[in-house]
């Protein structure tokens, strides 16, 4: 029976491992670990087709141990012995445990020893969040490891290593991805590698060639592969980004109808990935201090849509939508940091005065550092009139605040009081 591609395509080394940089990068502490065959057990945690089997079978590959894999809800206690066993007679063994949240304490207490005496390097993967679903004997003995969705570059690189590949991959056919085709399969896909490999193999197994041999994969039949349809057949992929902005600019507008909408489009081509980090750029952008309520609550309602998962995932998400479109809206903290960051792209800084310098070393009293700081909390109200900037810039200012919402309006009766207490200040 022939393996999936998805499959075949694991990675056979670490360098092979796509995305996950900011695990098996360079300098990374899973890239350091292999590099210095100091493997210590691990917990995997991240959504379906993001690497986490792959990831441990890199780890296997680089290091040259032994390596087997099971799964913690189906296989029985004796298999672990049997790995056990094969552990003893190879020195060092890694296991990849599947649904590792779903081990029994029967499992646990016969795997534990073996864990810390280091015959057997434990790779657990799960989709739950470990710190809540995993027992914390197993926790204790771990270091806990998020795998984050691929980006679509990441997937595309994959797809274009498939095509290329003659020995695991599809490399032996002459097959032809149209444009259209590859950016609506890294979309679609939600940042499931394993998806976007199966959706190719099954669209490139199920094209008949053409009279010259080609096997031609367009939009029409990725589509069908994958089961999502594409926004627009815009060969540039433009029109995915105009569904962004105009999700962007109705919930900005207030407009919950519209903005349902293009989040109904988004979701129909099964992109919560944009959807979520769109969400929260609109929360604290165009929310932002009118409401910080509504930003802590979309952050919860991104956080439970990506553990459940389309098409359950579409409920929190419209909640946000809802909840952001008609909240009162406010952009000063936007402007504020942009202001502050012109400054200093315009080479307007000046020296920290000395007395905010820092003084925890000897030697800073002599070169008066932090010398007549005045420390607020010693004063009535916990502030006293201080010049924080640097002298170029010491009239400077950045935060004006917008008063649409309980919130801003205290917040700007406050700066309004600490402008006026300011004033004459030297």
């Amino acid at each position: 029976m022939n393996k999936p591609l998805a499959y075949r395509m694991r990675p056979k080394t670490i360098d092979d491992v796509v995305g996950q940089t900011h695990l098996v990068g360079e300098g990374k502490i899973i890239r350091r670990m292999v590099d210095a065959k100091q493997l210590s057990s691990m917990i995997l945690y991240g959504p379906p087709g993001t690497g986490k089997t792959s990831i441990a079978s890199a780890i296997a590959g680089s290091t040259h141990y032994a390596f087997r894999m099971l799964n913690a809800a189906t296989d029985s206690k004796k298999d672990l012995q049997i790995v056990v066993e094969e552990a003893k007679m190879s020195g060092t063994l890694i296991l990849l445990l599947d649904e590792v949240h779903r081990l029994d304490k029967p499992k646990q207490d016969f795997l534990l020893p073996h864990l810390e005496n280091g015959r057997v390097i434990l790779i657990g993967a799960t989709t739950e969040n470990p710190y809540i679903s995993i027992n914390p004997a197993i926790r204790s003995r771990t270091q806990i490891f998020e795998v984050k969705p691929l980006n679509e570059e990441d997937i595309k690189q994959a797809i274009e290593r498939a095509l290329a590949d003659s020995q695991d991959g599809l490399g032996d056919l002459d097959v032809t991805v149209t444009d259209e085709a590859m950016i609506h399969l890294t979309r679609a896909t939600n940042g499931d590698l394993r998806s976007a490999l199966n959706g190719l193999e099954l669209a490139v197994k199920s094209t008949k060639p053409d009279t010259n041999g080609k096997i031609i994969i367009a939009l029409d039949i990725i589509e069908e592969c994958v089961q999502r349809k594409s926004l627009t057949h815009d060969k540039d992929g433009d029109a995915h980004y105009d569904v962004i902005s105009a999700f962007q600019k109705s919930i900005r507008g207030s407009d919950v109808d519209a903005a349902l909408h293009y989040m109904a489009r988004l979701v129909e081509a099964g992109d919560m990935m944009s959807i979520c980090r769109r969400l929260m750029v609109i929360a604290y952008e165009d929310i932002g201090l009118a409401n910080p309520g509504a930003c802590a609550r979309t952050v919860s309602a991104v956080q439970a849509a990506e553990k459940l998962g389309f098409p359950e995932a579409r409920i929190p998400l419209a909640n946000a939508v809802i909840d952001l479109c008609l909240s009162p809206k406010s952009n000063s903290s936007i402007v504020a940091i942009d202001k502050a960051l012109s400054d200093i792209r315009q080479g307007n800084t000046g020296d920290v005065p000395d007395y905010l310098k820092d003084s925890h070393y000897n030697g800073a009293e002599k070169l008066n550092r932090g010398v007549d700081y005045k420390y607020p909390h010693s004063f009535d109200n916990h502030w006293v009139k201080q010049q924080y900037l640097p002298n170029k810039i010491k009239n400077a200012s950045y935060y004006e605040p917008v008063k649409t919402g309980k919130y801003e309006i205290a917040l700007g009766k406050q700066w309004e009081w600490l402008i006026s207490q300011k004033k004459g200040q030297s």
